[in-house]
């Protein structure tokens, strides 16, 4: 899911602007072509003008509408970042406005357009432009509050991370700086950016291999903190592992930037997500065999890692095709059971 592509949401000034910039240009093209008489000419420009700004507002505010996905349909993994870093209570209420307003202004146009079309003096047609003009003003100035948020709603949501929920999904974790980014690179090719120091992630790094099977590797900073007490980046990996990733890869690191201790503590805890885990050791080209085993922990190699990875998503992904089968075969079923026919020309009830 991707939403990267929700338009920055302006406030209500300028959607005023936009629009009626665009009705005084189809107001003077109209005024160029205009015939009959001057009551005619008057009522063919000023309902020009206000199509034109009546179409303008409602796209916008449709466009808005349009943008956002449902908030009850998201997958548990965007469901639970929204649930961090919006409120989605008043986010609702801030769309339903907004599809409040794009009635209303709906509407009051409409109206004016009637009135104007049975106007039979025209300084009344002016007046019942101007008065649209301030109805719409007012009506669009009501949701200004609930514009501002959704410009809030929509910056955060720009910042969630991108994941393929048709991949098979690795969870590469591992305190920082324990070689975890360097892994990732080499599994998928990818060059992520790469810091000294910890916490440095600015959002999670994603990798692709697609030999044999399409997996998703994500790169997750590791913590010991408390879900509540986690920063951004390390909720979206919190999240990830939860909803997100089929199999685990724990990256240990003995030369250890971190004390192997707190390394196996971190695996205990990510041994609660119930998820299948590979173990991988980091920087064994500059460790001797004494070192390598001092973790006393089966360990793969890069190679054989990517062969069992590749191995676990053929796997699933066979397992995701029956399933999809299986549902599709079901809806069929379902499909022809809706439409059966008795003799009677009555359609049954399966």
């Amino acid at each position: 899911m991707n939403f990267q592509f929700i338009p920055k949401i302006e406030n209500s000034q300028f959607f005023l602007d936009v629009a009626f910039k665009a009705g005084t240009t189809s107001a003077e093209r109209a005024r160029s072509v205009a015939r009959g008489t001057r009551m005619d000419k008057s009522k063919e420009i000023e309902l020009a003008r206000i199509v034109t700004v009546k179409k303008t507002i409602c796209k916008k505010l449709d466009g808005i509408l349009k943008a956002f996905p449902s908030f009850d349909q998201l997958n548990p993994f965007y469901s639970g970042l929204v649930s961090c870093y919006i409120d989605i209570m008043l986010a609702k209420k801030s769309l339903a406005a907004i599809a409040w307003a794009n009635g209303m202004i709906e509407r009051v146009f409409l109206q004016s357009m009637s009135r104007i079309k049975r106007a039979q003096e025209l300084p009344k047609i002016n007046g019942y432009r101007r008065a649209l003009y301030g109805r719409a003003s007012s009506l669009l100035k009501q949701i200004d509050d609930k514009l501002l948020y959704l410009e809030k709603v929509r910056y955060a949501m720009k910042g969630f991370p991108i994941i393929k929920e048709k991949y098979f999904t690795v969870a590469i974790a591992g305190f920082p700086n324990v070689g975890k980014t360097t892994l990732l690179s080499k599994l998928s090719g990818s060059t992520p950016e790469i810091k000294e120091y910890a916490f440095t992630t600015k959002s999670l790094n994603l990798g692709y291999m697609e030999e044999g099977a399409k997996v998703q590797l994500i790169d997750t900073p590791g913590t010991l903190n408390r879900f509540e007490k986690m920063n951004y980046i390390e909720k979206q990996a919190y999240l990830a592992i939860e909803h997100c990733a089929q199999i685990i890869v724990y990256v240990f690191d003995v030369t250890e930037p971190y004390p192997l201790s707190d390394q196996k503590k971190l695996l205990e805890e990510l041994k609660n997500f119930g998820k299948p885990i590979l173990f991988y050791l980091s920087k064994t080209d500059i460790l001797s065999k004494e070192e390598q085993q001092k973790l006393e922990m089966p360990v793969l190699s890069l190679e054989n890692l990517k062969k069992e990875v590749i191995e676990k998503a053929k796997v699933w992904e066979k397992e995701r095709e029956e399933i999809e089968a299986l549902a599709k075969e079901k809806e069929t079923t379902e499909e022809k059971g809706e439409n059966t026919v008795d003799e009677e020309g009555d359609y049954e009830d399966y």
